[in-house]
């Protein structure tokens, strides 16, 4: 079991988690703040928490299972559990069913509307996985899925919807949309000649490197307009800017005829965004509205 799990942790990339997992509860303590004002309670707090583990492994889990073929054929995936043998497919499916649970669980101690929107949520979590097997905005979808982050954070204080939350999923999705664009060009060769959809072997890696170039630009701005559109002060402030040279530098580490700095960007670069974004979040909140 041990080594079980290991390996399933493996699978689902749990350090991965760094990208979202900031931004839910930095949606739970804007909406909290905004709308309520107050700061997320410790049990609010530990259902995202749990949420967020649930929906992500269960992700990570369809990902993998429907992409075990195509994992197989591609160098770079090829020793991931699944084609690997490490993990049989029904398996994961079991894990995944799991994973289901826990959030559904998680969903109903946080309020209706979470549960009454936890379906669509379901979909995007199934849908990503397949849509590089028909549009190369397979990127988007997948922003457009993990961005549900900050918003189901916000969700779960509040229980309602509000203009600037819209702004701050709308960043995430371009933010997650863009370095999504960036990590595929390690793939740049093989989904050419598989025939799988991304943006670099659609438009090429100079072209496909512009466009993330353009989702970040928007999420700079959705970032800093954040400022005025909340009750976020000056030192949420300095955490968005610091946030915006993260995406400044990570374009710099990624040139079309040099990609070897890809994971740097990747999960380096967006890993310091998050967090940054999240900790002067919360020191803002924290400092500026004492409690």
């Amino acid at each position: 079991m041990i080594r079980k799990t290991r390996i399933i942790l493996e699978m689902i990339k749990v350090e991965h988690t760094v990208f979202a997992l900031p931004f839910a509860f930095m949606g739970a303590l804007i909406g909290a703040v905004m709308m309520e004002h107050r700061l997320p309670s410790w049990a609010e707090i530990f259902w995202i928490l749990l949420a967020m583990v649930g929906a992500r492994s269960a992700a990570m889990g369809i990902n993998r299972v429907v992409d075990r073929v195509m994992d197989a054929k591609n160098p770079r995936t090829a020793k991931r559990a699944i084609p690997a043998g490490l993990l049989k497919a029904g398996e994961v499916v079991v894990f995944i069913a799991v994973s289901f649970v826990v959030l559904f669980i998680a969903a109903s101690q946080l309020n209706s509307l979470c549960v009454k929107l936890m379906p669509i949520a379901v979909l995007f979590l199934v849908l990503y996985s397949y849509t590089k097997r028909f549009t190369w905005l397979c990127h988007v979808v997948l922003g457009i899925t993990i961005g549900l982050a900050p918003l189901g954070g916000w969700i779960a204080v509040t229980g309602a919807f509000d203009p600037a939350v819209w702004v701050l999923y709308g960043s995430v999705v371009c933010w997650l949309a863009g370095f999504d664009i960036i990590y595929a060009c390690q793939d740049f060769e093989f989904d050419r000649r598989e025939g799988v959809y991304s943006i670099p072997a659609r438009f090429g890696l100079a072209g496909g490197l512009q466009i993330a170039r353009g989702f970040h630009l928007l999420t700079a701005a959705g970032f800093i307009s954040l400022y005025w559109l909340t009750d976020l002060g000056w030192i949420y402030l300095i955490g968005a800017i610091a946030s915006v040279g993260f995406l400044w530098y990570e374009h710099m580490l990624v040139k079309p005829n040099d990609i070897s700095r890809v994971q740097t960007a990747f999960f380096t670069m967006n890993g310091w965004l998050s967090i940054t974004m999240f900790a002067f979040t919360l020191l803002d909140l924290v400092v500026l509205h004492p409690w």
